[in-house]
Formats: C-alpha cells, sequence, structure tokens
C-alpha cells in the first residue's frame, strides 16, 4: 500500500486544531494521486503539491498571504492548456455514526449527474446517496481524505434548511468522530451557510489543477 500523501497530514491535524505556522511560509509537496495538482492556503502558510522543480515555483514568488491563490500563479502553475478550479473554502465536520440514514442510489439518473461525473473525475472510491431532496457523494479526495459533495433536486421540497437537513444525513454515513471534509464556493452562500449550521469548520482555501505541461 502507498504511503499517505504528507498533505493528508497536515489537513487531518487542521482538522484537530494544529494548523502549520503563520509565518508566511510555502511549503512544497509532490503531486497527489493520479497527477493531480493544487494550491492551498491556510492562515499564513500555504501549501503547493506539484511535480514542478520546487526551484521553479519559489522562483514564481508565491507567497503565503494570498500569493499561492493568485490567478497568475496557478495559470503558470497549470501550464498551457492545464485545468484549473475555482478557490474553494475547505471545512471539515465530524461523522455521527449510527443507523445511516441516506440509502446509496445507483440509478442511472444519478450515475449521470453532472455533481457525480465531476466527482469520478477529481477523486475515487465515488459513492452516490440520496432520497427526494438531492444527491450527496462520498469519495476518497485531495490527497485521499475523506469527503462530501451535495446536490439538492431542482424539484426537491421547498423551505428552509432543506440543505441542512441533506447535510446533516450525510454525517450519518461516516464513522463518528471520523473527519469529513468538504470544498465549498464561498459565492455559493446557500451551501456555504447550510455547511457551517450543521457544525462544519473553515480549514483554508484551495485550488486543483490538472496540468498540462510540454515537459
Amino acid at each position: 500500500m502507498p504511503s499517505p500523501h504528507p498533505l493528508l497530514a497536515l489537513f487531518t491535524a487542521a482538522a484537530d486544531g494544529r494548523f502549520p505556522p503563520s509565518d508566511g511560509t510555502v511549503t512544497v509537496l509532490p503531486p497527489t494521486a493520479g497527477g493531480l495538482e493544487c494550491s492551498v492556503a491556510f492562515t499564513g502558510h500555504a501549501v503547493v503539491a506539484t511535480a514542478l522543480p520546487e526551484a521553479e515555483v519559489r522562483a514564481w514568488e508565491p507567497d503565503a498571504f494570498g500569493g499561492s491563490m493568485a490567478a497568475d500563479f496557478l495559470h503558470r502553475l497549470a501550464g498551457p492548456g492545464g485545468w484549473t478550479g475555482c478557490v474553494d473554502a475547505v471545512l471539515v465536520a465530524r461523522g455521527t455514526g449510527g443507523p445511516p440514514r441516506l440509502p446509496e442510489v445507483i440509478t442511472p439518473e444519478a450515475v449521470g449527474h453532472p455533481r457525480v461525473r465531476y466527482a469520478r473525475r477529481i477523486r475515487s472510491g465515488v459513492t452516490v446517496h440520496g432520497d427526494e431532496r438531492g444527491l450527496i457523494t462520498l469519495a476518497d479526495g485531495l490527497a485521499g481524505r475523506r469527503e462530501l459533495s451535495i446536490e439538492l433536486h431542482a424539484s426537491s421540497p421547498t423551505g428552509k434548511g432543506v440543505g441542512r437537513t441533506l447535510v446533516e444525513d450525510a454525517l450519518s454515513l461516516v464513522p463518528e468522530g471520523e473527519p469529513l471534509f468538504a470544498a465549498v464556493s464561498p459565492g455559493n452562500a446557500r451551501s456555504l451557510r447550510a455547511f457551517l449550521a450543521c457544525g462544519f469548520v473553515p480549514l483554508g482555501s484551495e485550488v486543483l489543477v490538472r496540468p498540462s505541461r510540454s515537459r
């Protein structure tokens, strides 16, 4: 079995309240599984996982106070024709365990849903669960962390808190106390509020990169 990516230890420690030092440092690590790269920002500390030589990354002078999230740095990291994701807030909560409150869904509609297709492009071990409210995916995400995403159906019951109840039920699918991560766009305020209301707390921000380079 391959060793865990070192970024996973940083996420796990942050979930326990132990963050990297806020000293302006940029840590450069190898790429994650499948060649996926990323830039992660904690408070005053950045982490860049890439196949590029460390000296080349540092020559671009990213900093840990926003520079590692700057568009020009991310475009250089991706290379010409590479894919750069959006800036997401990294959140974490703890599984509640107990009887699972969401059934697994394997219908063609669920498997072909855009949210599920996207999850399969960037994560592994994806399972899909849901009901009349919407779908959630559970998967091994960035650096092997356990990761959640949700999508409400357009026809889901209306009313305040529907997304919140879906997130709460998703936590029952993870053993009690186990960290569960989510990457949520800050612009998706409704989703962000739902996660925060269910006990998720912010750890930092991240951008995923699938590079395309000539070398």
